[in-house]
């Protein structure tokens, strides 16, 4: 499962929405002529573009010039994902599942601010499309090896949703940045602004699909194992082959992966640490890793800012040896 927000590097989200509503409108113009795939939320399933860009534009009471107005939320479940969800409910029933997960995914989107008045998806002003397909760029090494050609559509079930969020909630009042990482260590900007853990919201996406639908994920398709992987240091990264060594021999990573991201989801840590001392290992440095965003290489220039940069350099150099 893969979920990110983008900023303005590439949804260009400080002016007006019409770009991008127009931009994911693609498909409909190309493809999708005769039954094309209309806007929704959780009060209709039928919204014309023009009705998106309208409110979204409108919905920026008391936003500067260089504010953000809205943010990009992709929703990209794994093929074999999209699988398990054609295996349940059949290759008709498949749309009406997963726009039933983006509204309890927005659900998770407005707890994850813990501000007083947002707590679930209608409290936010937000509009999702599915998309059907994926096409290559010019960083695929298909098209990079030259067997294949920029803008061909990939190969394979590629379904997933973008969402345009207003940054300001349903009554225009409050503003709401998935950018703020505060995570409440800052009590009074956290009071001001809310609060945003991307990680754990990412995390609550790839929990609730497991619940919603009987996902059974295994230990090196989770959220926590490709952070480690990525972000984790050489200690780190050797107890998830001891995580991955128990799964071949008695589910337990598994059962562990599930509590830990459980814990994430939820910003628990108690039962946590219980946990990773079951396994023999320390509980320093692995919690505060698990917290780290993920960022994709997919992702384009600008959507990691230097301070996450500047985090994963002095992390190398710690693996190295070297003091900065």
């Amino acid at each position: 499962m893969f979920i990110n927000i983008t900023d303005s590097a590439t949804a260009k989200n400080k002016a007006s929405s019409g770009e991008l509503v127009n931009y994911l409108e693609k498909e409909n113009r190309l493809l999708n002529k005769n039954e094309p795939e209309n806007w929704f939320n959780h009060t209709a399933a039928n919204i014309e573009p023009y009705e998106v860009r309208r409110s979204i534009d409108n919905n920026i009471a008391k936003l500067c010039k260089t504010d953000a107005k809205f943010f990009l939320i992709n929703i990209s479940p794994s093929q074999k994902e999209l699988k398990h969800l054609t295996d349940v409910f059949g290759a008709s029933g498949v749309k009406d599942q997963m726009k039933f997960f983006a509204e309890k995914i927005m659900d998770e989107y407005a707890k994850n601010f813990k501000r007083d008045g947002i707590s679930s998806a209608k409290d936010l002003l937000w509009f999702g499309k599915i998309e059907n397909n994926r096409y290559y760029t010019y960083k695929d090494k298909e098209v990079v090896n030259g067997d294949k050609k920029r803008g061909e559509i990939k190969g394979g079930n590629q379904m997933h949703i973008q969402i345009i969020v207003s940054r300001k909630d349903i009554n225009n009042k409050l503003k709401l940045s998935p950018m703020n990482t505060s995570r409440g260590k800052n009590l009074e900007h956290s009071k001001k602004l809310g609060q945003f853990n991307r990680l754990g919201f990412k995390q609550s996406g790839e929990t609730l699909f497991d619940q919603l639908f009987g996902f059974d994920r295994k230990l090196n398709e989770t959220l926590a194992f490709a952070n480690i992987q990525q972000n984790g240091n050489i200690a780190q990264r050797e107890q998830l082959d001891l995580l991955e060594f128990g799964n071949a021999q008695n589910n337990n990573a598994n059962s562990f992966t599930n509590r830990l991201a459980g814990d994430v989801s939820l910003g628990l840590f108690n039962s946590t640490n219980d946990l990773l001392q079951t396994v023999g290992k320390t509980v320093s440095g692995f919690i505060e890793i698990m917290m780290e965003p993920v960022y994709p290489s997919s992702l384009g220039p600008g959507s990691v800012d230097q301070a996450e940069k500047k985090r994963k350099k002095k992390r190398k150099g710690q693996n190295q040896g070297i003091s900065r």
